[in-house]
């Protein structure tokens, strides 16, 4: 019984945002190049000033599969007000995330990071690198929510709205 409460408490702790802990430094994002799905590098430095929902995710990755779609939902809906959603795969084989995009209707800025992936997640406040990984990051460059694990439906449309508030 105890080892079962001990990792339901490590399970809901993983979950939960990153409230109180010191802030995010986004110089290693910033400081990133990618490639997006049609092989071309994209250095990440020009999102800055940007409201951003940055969602680190992989195609093996079964939350990420359940939480992506309600993602595009909310791109859609947002990326009017001016929020921009960026999906970083840890992965390396752009025709196969090329595809992945498609499959599940990301009309969503895609990046893959190869080999930097892991360590961009880290270095962002995921050090365990577990899938999904989200930050909203403000216009000001203060990351506002940061979840390792699946940010639920009903909790989403506020991650999007505590991007674009004004400080």
């Amino acid at each position: 019984m105890r080892a079962w409460l001990g990792a339901l408490m490590l399970c809901c702790g993983v979950a939960l945002a990153h409230a109180g802990e010191p802030p995010v430094d986004l110089g290693p994002l910033y400081a990133a190049t990618l490639t997006d799905t049609g092989g071309k590098p994209v250095s990440l430095a020009a999102l800055k000033g940007q409201p951003l929902v940055v969602n680190f995710w992989a195609r093996w990755c079964g939350p990420c599969r359940e939480e992506i779609p309600e993602l595009a939902k909310r791109q859609a809906r947002y990326e009017k007000k001016g929020v921009r959603l960026i999906g970083i795969a840890l992965d390396d084989n752009v025709e196969a995330v090329r595809d992945f995009a498609v499959a599940y209707d990301m009309r969503y800025t895609v990046l893959l990071a190869g080999d930097q992936g892991i360590p961009l997640a880290q270095a962002l406040g995921n050090p365990h690198a577990g899938m999904p990984f989200t930050l909203a990051i403000d216009r000001q460059g203060r990351v506002v929510f940061t979840r390792i694990g699946i940010v639920k439906p009903a909790e989403m449309n506020a991650v999007f709205d505590d991007v674009l508030k004004k400080p």
